[in-house]
Parts: C-alpha cells; sequence; structure tokens
C-alpha cells in the first residue's frame, strides 16, 4: 500500500533566522538577511555581500574537537537537523527503529571553505602538512553522514548533488522513499556553505553575482528591470519527514503533506535556462501529474526567482506554460529577495517556508520589487506579505546543467 508522507518537523539556519520563529517574523516583515561579508576581506572583489550568517559559533553545538573536523557546510547541516528533530519531537534512538530511519542531505558544493584552506596548505608547506581530515570534511555526502552519527539513524542514507536543485531533490527522494515502505521517517533537505574567497570569485568570474555594494539590502530583487544578478546565501533547511501511520501513532504535529514530485532536464546548456523555460515546465507538469491536481488547486508557488536576467523571464515563462491562464491568478513569490540564494540549502529552506504558509496561512513578499521587468507579469507579492487560505503549495528549483524539481505540498486533511 502506498504510503501517505507528512512534515512533522522543520529546522533552518539561515541569515534571516537560525530558528523557526525568528525566520518566519523575518519573512513576515519583510526584513533582507544581506549584509557586507564579515568573515574575509572582500575590498578586492566585486561583490562583497551576501546572506552570510552571523553570530554562528560551532562549539556552541559539537565539542571544539568534533567542531574542527566538520567543514561548515556540514556543521550547518547537522544543527539545522537536530533542531528539525526537536521540533518534530522526535529521538531517533529512542521512540523509534533507527533502521527505519533515513537521512537524505545534499549540497551542491560540499566543502568549498575546506577544499580552498587545505589548497593553499598543501601550496605554502607542503603535502605532508594536508589535514588527514581534508577528504572527508570536504565531500558533499559527509553532510548525511555525519547527521546519521549524530542521530543514530540507519535507514537509507544517501545524497543529491544537483546544484540549486538539490535541496528540493532531495525531499523528492526521501519522499518516495517513504511512500514505496522502504522508510517511516526521512531527515532531508540541503546545506551550503559558498560564502569564501574562492566562492566568491568564482561566481563573481561568470558575472553572475550582483555588483550593488551600496545597498546591499536592496541588490536581490527577483522580476525587478533593475535585478544584476543573484546573492549568494549560506545555510540549512531540514524537513522530517514520515509515514502518516507513523506521524499519528506516536501523535506528532504535522505541518502539511507532500503529494506531488517531478524532475526533469534541460538537456541545453551549463548555466543558461532551455528556451521559453521549456524544461521547468515539464518539471511542474510531472510535480501536478504526481500530485493528481489540476492548475486551479495550487494556492502559492515558491519561486526559484533567483534575481537573475534570463532565470527570472525563463520561469516566468515556464509557469505560464504549465499553468495555463490561471498563471495570472496565482501567487508566486521569491523569497530569495530576502534570504538570498542559499545555492543546494534553497530548496530545503523553501520547502520550509512553503510549510510554514500553509501554518499560518500568510504568503511571505518578494521584496525590492519596485519597477517589474515587463516581461515578468506575474502576481509576485511585491513587497508585502498576504494573507490567504492556503491548501496547496508548489516550490520550484533549477540548477546549473539544466536540473528542475518541483515539489507540491498540501494542507493536511485526516
Amino acid at each position: 500500500m502506498t504510503q501517505r508522507v507528512v512534515i512533522t518537523g522543520m529546522g533552518v539556519m539561515t541569515s534571516l533566522g537560525q530558528d523557526l520563529d525568528s525566520f518566519w517574523d523575518n519573512l513576515m516583515v519583510g526584513k533582507s538577511g544581506i549584509s557586507m561579508i564579515e568573515n574575509f576581506a572582500v575590498g578586492e572583489y566585486t561583490t562583497r555581500f551576501a546572506g552570510e550568517i552571523k553570530n554562528f559559533n560551532p562549539e556552541d553545538h559539537f565539542e571544539k574537537k568534533h567542531a574542527r573536523r566538520m567543514d561548515r557546510y556540514v556543521q550547518l547541516a547537522v544543527v539545522a537537523s537536530l533542531s528539525a528533530l526537536q521540533d518534530a519531537n522526535l529521538d531517533v534512538r529512542k521512540d523509534t527503529d533507527p533502521e527505519r530511519v533515513g537521512v537524505y542531505v545534499g549540497s551542491g558544493i560540499g566543502g568549498l571553505t575546506t577544499w580552498e584552506e587545505q589548497h593553499k596548505t598543501l601550496l605554502e608547506k607542503g603535502p605532508k602538512r594536508v589535514s588527514p581530515f581534508f577528504i572527508p570534511m570536504m565531500i558533499a555526502n559527509m553532510g548525511s553522514g555525519q547527521i546519521s552519527i549524530y542521530t543514530g539513524a540507519k535507514g537509507p542514507n544517501s545524497t543529491a548533488v544537483t546544484a540549486c536543485a538539490t535541496g528540493t531533490n532531495s525531499i523528492g527522494d526521501s519522499y518516495k522513499i517513504i511512500q514505496r515502505g522502504d522508510a517511516d521517517v526521512m531527515i532531508c533537505g540541503g546545506a551550503e556553505a559558498p560564502i569564501c574567497p574562492t566562492g566568491l570569485s568564482g561566481f563573481g568570474a561568470m558575472r553572475a553575482l550582483s555588483q550593488r555594494n551600496d545597498e546591499p539590502e536592496r541588490a536581490s530583487r527577483p522580476f525587478d528591470i533593475g535585478r544584476d544578478g543573484f546573492v549568494m546565501g549560506e545555510g540549512a533547511g531540514i524537513l522530517i519527514l514520515e509515514s502518516l501511520d507513523h506521524a499519528l501513532k506516536r501523535g506528532a504535529k504535522i505541518y502539511a503533506e507532500v503529494i506531488g514530485y517531478g524532475m526533469s532536464g534541460d538537456a541545453y546548456d551549463m548555466y543558461e535556462p532551455s528556451p521559453g523555460g521549456e524544461g521547468a515546465a515539464r518539471c511542474m507538469v510531472k510535480a501536478m501529474k504526481d500530485a493528481g491536481i489540476k492548475p486551479q488547486d495550487i494556492s502559492y508557488i515558491n519561486m526559484h526567482g533567483t534575481s537573475t536576467g534570463a532565470g527570472d523571464i525563463a520561469e516566468t515563462m515556464a509557469i505560464k506554460t504549465a499553468l495555463g491562464d490561471y498563471a495570472y491568478q496565482i501567487i508566486a513569490s521569491s523569497t530569495k529577495s530576502m534570504t538570498g540564494h542559499l545555492l543546494g540549502a534553497a530548496g530545503g529552506v523553501e520547502a520550509v517556508i512553503c510549510g510554514l504558509a500553509i501554518q499560518h496561512c500568510m504568503i511571505p513578499a518578494t521584496i525590492n520589487l519596485e519597477n517589474p521587468d515587463p516581461v515578468c507579469d506575474l502576481d509576485y507579492a511585491p513587497n508585502h506579505a498576504r494573507k490567504a487560505d492556503i491548501k496547496i503549495t508548489m516550490s520550484n528549483s533549477f540548477g546549473f546543467g539544466g536540473h528542475n524539481a518541483t515539489l507540491i505540498l498540501k494542507k493536511y486533511e485526516v
């Protein structure tokens, strides 16, 4: 029998908040989490700001020696996962069969800071001084590995690496794992820590980043005619998914039900979207078919909306293709206007946002949308959150290489 799958816990680590309440409150007032980078000197860079998490001390969460053996992206992944389990009131070792609890947390890049630091050590001090922890700290699956170690989860354990679609793929794949009966619980989502000299210079060399250094809080402006690139963010977004039977048996609170998942490939270009958002449109249609819904059933779309010229236009066109005339009636905002683009963690954080939107009956705004691009002509909830009776949400994530992923959540009903 196909299992119904529900969300029973959520955790975030972002520049807008390191807990659900502060994160949601900041979203609702339209606060920007973008600021000048403080972790390293940025005077020579064309972009000098990002969605950097301030006041995060890993030693508040881990023993010093353990913290030093984790890249920052892994630290964020583990902290957000432990927070999500606490929110779900679930202790893997005590409350359930650990062999039926899995982990599926991805990262688009992995341990970029660790790679950077150890390469510097290699060049300056030689190969004998490279850390024996270099490889296990850097690889992209170590978020899932360390979460398993810290929580005791012994079930399915894997990692998606699909660039900016990573978090959504991780959640969607986890949904399918539970749906087919291979696990009762999945800890899933994405984590990323790309704000380092290599990450900033690499994306800067692509001319992909906004250069609005004089007003960073206004730099991420999806669908605005003045947008000039995306803004990097860091963090983690984690969901606890459970089979409905398992959740009801232990009396868990339920945020929402996962009902649909779609993915597709553009087969077009390394970083440009396919013309007219054709691949993204196919992805949304697949997700709606999987959910057994029509476009008119959707209350809100959390768009990928990165604040890039081609990307915002392609996604707008894709929504029109996938939803037809109903596209002009739906509210579809981009919360990256506040969080920045968390790359592999984006889909995880935005799934959390959709779960909270359903719970609070509120749609977060697209801030900084002052002069809409005429080609971007949907209702993006500009600058102010809106109250709405939200029954079903769609969340889109699209990654370099033409990876597309869409997740559909529904208000839980018995």
